[in-house]
């Protein structure tokens, strides 16, 4: 069987190791089968398809693992004045204005732009948190079919919560459930469990959303301690902060995917570490709400597993990494924290093993062909020395210029090469314009 040979000026196989010059990879069917000189791959495999991709990165696809694809829809909301905290922002703005009136058609046009917006970003995997306790039941299959259409990688969950009702929680859960046991081993698309937060949902429920996900053998997702609200709470109802509270119920461990983890104390960051929960870090939308600032190279200097996510406020991946590269040295006033090339793999490797997703985030024999080239044409020479940072200070989504997901691909020379709606700007201004209508 014939494959393709992928020939750039430059090679990443994985963010931990040194990028590699004139080395290329061998693609057949939705794996990687060889990496080598592009001169002695083009000598082994000559009948292959060969792709010279002078002047370009070969990159592993990016991983976002934390979005809120219906997002989009509120970026730019007409509003009097910005809520006054992270309580406020949640009662006042975005659970009434946004969250409880998004439905299908609102849905479908924002999931139909944010998959094209991801493929030009370089995002070949996302974990996606739907909020809309009025679009249920069925909405999990609604984005599906169109991130299915789009070809990428991705966990689908729905967000549940008591906040509406009780009988709202349970339908949400509900749909996590049958979700993810209607997708099929193996492929691109799958579920995962989730509820929101400690002050949205009681023990029980927590309880119920992790017993549910331990059969089905998942994740289960939450919000943590993003702002100071859920700690002090917590430290006020039961003397305990928000993941010594977890631990406390007994569901704190590895099956845990935590997003946002800003206001922790230093000793849950070493209980986050030790038990082997995952991690989402999401720098700008931390600025947005006003939450703060994560205790990221803690967790990372005491072993958690972490990664990045654009909580779908800015979306454009290479700002997410240039903000994590940048927010915590100033930070922490010291410009040694946070390396280019940790953060570059906290935004491919590192968001695969937050995930769980199996042998993606590296370009090496036997790991999927997940991928993405990047144009080279930097203000400044580049070298092994540099290149992590010039990918993450000088480079945007008009850089990306091909995008493969196992071994297909889905935009090329900047063209997307998937079933897209050419009118989704057109939708999404509609459907916008019709959640907006409650604040105009």
């Amino acid at each position: 069987m014939n494959g393709t040979l992928i020939l750039p000026d430059w090679l990443i196989t994985s963010a931990l190791e040194p990028p590699l010059a004139g080395m290329g990879v061998r693609v057949e069917a939705d794996r990687i089968t060889d990496i080598g000189s592009n001169e002695d791959l083009v000598s082994r495999f000559p009948k292959d398809q060969h792709i010279h991709a002078e002047g370009q990165v070969l990159s592993p696809g990016f991983v976002n693992t934390h979005t809120h694809l219906y997002g989009v829809l509120a970026h730019g909301i007409p509003l009097s004045k910005a809520p006054e905290g992270f309580w406020p922002f949640l009662e006042d703005f975005w659970w009434p204005l946004v969250e409880n009136r998004i439905d299908l058609p609102m849905l479908r046009a924002a999931v139909e732009w944010q998959c094209q917006s991801m493929l030009h970003s370089g995002v070949t995997s996302f974990y996606d948190c739907l909020e809309a306790p009025n679009s249920l039941p069925g909405c999990l299959a609604v984005e599906a079919e169109i991130v299915r259409r789009h070809g990428l990688r991705a966990i689908l969950s729905f967000e549940a919560t008591e906040r509406v009702s009780p009988e709202n929680g349970l339908a949400g859960l509900q749909e996590n459930h049958d979700f993810t046991r209607s997708c099929k081993p193996g492929s691109l698309i799958q579920g995962l469990m989730c509820f929101h937060t400690t002050f949205t949902c009681s023990a029980e429920f927590i309880h119920q959303a992790f017993d549910m996900a331990k059969e089905l053998g998942c994740l289960v997702h939450m919000h943590l301690s993003e702002g100071t609200y859920e700690p002090e709470q917590l430290y006020e109802e039961h003397g305990l902060r928000t993941v010594e509270y977890y631990k406390h119920l007994g569901v704190l461990g590895s099956r845990m995917l935590a997003s946002q983890c800003v206001q922790l104390s230093p000793q849950e960051v070493e209980l986050l570490a030790q038990s082997g929960a995952r991690v989402a870090h999401m720098p700008l939308s931390n600025c947005e709400v006003g939450g703060g600032i994560a205790p990221v190279p803690q967790l990372i200097s005491a072993g958690a597993v972490l990664s990045l996510g654009s909580d779908s406020y800015i979306d454009n991946f290479f700002e997410v990494m240039r903000a994590a590269f940048l927010i915590h040295k100033a930070n922490g006033l010291d410009p040694r924290l946070m390396p280019a090339h940790l953060v570059y793999y906290l935004a491919t490797e590192g968001g695969a093993r937050t995930l769980g997703l199996d042998r993606v985030g590296r370009l090496q024999p036997g790991w999927k062909a997940d991928l993405q080239l990047i144009s080279a044409d930097f203000p400044t020479p580049s070298g092994d020395w540099n290149l992590y940072d010039q990918l993450i200070l000088y480079r945007n989504p008009s850089d990306v210029l091909s995008v493969m997901v196992e071994g297909r691909f889905l935009l090329r020379e900047k063209q997307l090469e998937t079933d897209f709606n050419p009118n989704a700007r057109q939708a999404l201004h509609e459907q916008a314009n019709r959640l907006w209508q409650a604040v105009k």
